[in-house]
């Protein structure tokens, strides 16, 4: 049995040629629309962000990019450089309703604090505290010392203090020493 061709519907050209759609351009930064501010009660989401939130928010990410840049961000998968906590900060501080108000630390705006008392953060890893020139110290550092320790003469000394603080009781001693030095 022979097969039919498929027959499809006449594509519209019109469509395919036609100019794209216009496209929503951002505001220049820092600035607000022109034109009178709509009640944010009852204004649509689009102008409530044109007006209220983009004039705000966009010079921050701005100061954001320049930050990270600063810090490197941009050269390594890891590093220091908490861009939520340095937003936060940024927006706290040039939220126009503190115009007048003196710069205030992550750490000592109010909600913060609030948060931190009940998820405290873990520690930051001290490969990411640490500057190249540094940890490259502790690793030489690190790496001679086991160099010296692997030498015989050291391990001969070594097993000789553990046999004398073995026969001696040493960590006796030296308690029975501080707990007279306490009673003093």
């Amino acid at each position: 049995v022979p097969l039919e061709p498929a027959v499809l519907p006449p594509i519209p050209l019109e469509e395919l040629f036609s100019p794209p759609a216009p496209r929503y351009v951002l505001p220049i930064l820092g600035e607000t629309p022109p034109g009178e501010p709509p009640d944010p009660k009852i204004c649509s989401p689009r102008e409530y962000l044109e007006f209220y939130i983009f004039p705000v928010l966009l010079p921050g990410l701005a100061a954001l990019l320049h930050e990270a840049e600063k810090e490197q961000c941009f050269e390594g998968k890891r590093t220091k450089f908490i861009p939520c906590d340095f937003l936060t900060e940024w927006l706290y501080n040039n939220n126009p309703k503190r115009k007048d108000e003196s710069f205030t630390e992550l750490f000592s705006i109010p909600f913060v604090k609030d948060w931190l008392k009940d998820h405290p953060r873990p520690p930051i890893p001290i490969s990411l505290i640490l500057s190249e020139e540094e940890a490259s110290i502790l690793i030489q550092s690190f790496w001679r010392g086991y160099k010296v320790r692997c030498d015989s003469e050291i391990q001969e000394l070594r097993q000789w203090q553990k046999k004398l603080r073995e026969e001696k009781h040493i960590t006796e001693v030296v308690k029975k020493f501080w707990t007279k030095q306490e009673a003093k």
